[in-house]
């Protein structure tokens, strides 16, 4: 078997038992020690939430035959994409790949706040009531589908190699889950931690009711983009433990079942 065939072969086990891994360890992470008293029922938006994700991966298999990976290795084969055409040293393709797709959904998560008809879609992710390694997980389907197909165009554009697409699509899931966990993570080690990745307290900020608050923060992975490009936020207003999580006009239970979630792009009204 040749190393394309083997990263193919075994990207989905490789990435499930760090999906499985990660979630768990978050999860008693947050029994262990958490951070804010949570208010909704957690079996209730556990299982809601895990089902919008899992309807949403699904739904991406059936549309996109070639995924990331494959994308990677084909523009490889092809020599299409900037890290392909100017034949970068593999470590330094590598560490440029992963840079590069950090910056994109960065930018892509900027572009869903600021868009309206893409903020119908991704504030079905600031509705949750509570913000634990769920929340995480939780996005509608349609903006994980048009969530892939930015990251295609961007390994295309890029030449990212297949290891560093591999390397990242771990990286965005699992600090995904750890940014969004009810941890809490004494303020030295924090203070530390997210001069690189970003950290629960950083990313709770951007969970706020407060527009300016939500308007903030928008890394997912690398903290730095905030900095750079000036969305840094250090702390909400009220504090960690009395910021109100949410968006005004979503606090009704029913926005914790998956059907009202999967109608939250479409309903009419005022926009929050």
């Amino acid at each position: 078997m040749n190393i394309d065939a083997a990263v193919i072969s075994h990207e989905s086990a490789i990435r499930l038992v760090f999906f499985a891994a990660i979630f768990a360890a978050i999860s008693v992470a947050e029994y262990l020690m958490p951070r804010r008293v949570l208010t909704a029922p957690r079996q209730k938006r556990w299982m809601n939430n895990l089902l919008l994700v899992l309807t949403g991966t699904v739904l991406t298999r059936v549309i996109f035959p070639l995924l990331p990976v494959g994308v990677a290795l084909f523009c490889a084969r092809k020599h299409f994409g900037f890290l392909n055409f100017y034949h970068f040293p593999p470590w330094m393709a590598f560490v440029c790949g992963v840079v590069l797709l950090d910056l994109t959904i960065y930018l892509q998560h900027m572009m869903f706040h600021l868009t309206p008809f893409l903020w119908r879609m991704h504030k079905v992710h600031h509705i949750d009531h509570d913000i634990d390694v769920t929340t995480g997980l939780r996005f509608h389907p349609l903006e994980i589908i048009l969530s892939m197909m930015i990251k295609i165009f961007a390994i295309a554009v890029t030449g990212a190699p297949a290891a560093s697409v591999v390397v990242f699509e771990i990286l965005l899931n699992g600090v995904s889950m750890f940014n969004h966990g009810n941890m809490n993570i004494p303020r030295a080690a924090d203070s530390l931690i997210r001069l690189l990745i970003v950290t629960p307290d950083m990313h709770r900020v951007h969970h706020s009711i407060i527009r300016d608050e939500t308007n903030s923060n928008y890394g997912f992975n690398y903290s730095w983009w905030d900095r750079i490009f000036g969305t840094y936020r250090e702390a909400p207003e009220g504090g960690h433990e009395r910021m109100k999580i949410g968006l005004a006009g979503y606090h009704d239970l029913k926005y914790l079942r998956f059907l009202p979630m999967l109608m939250v792009p479409f309903k009419t009204g005022r926009e929050s």
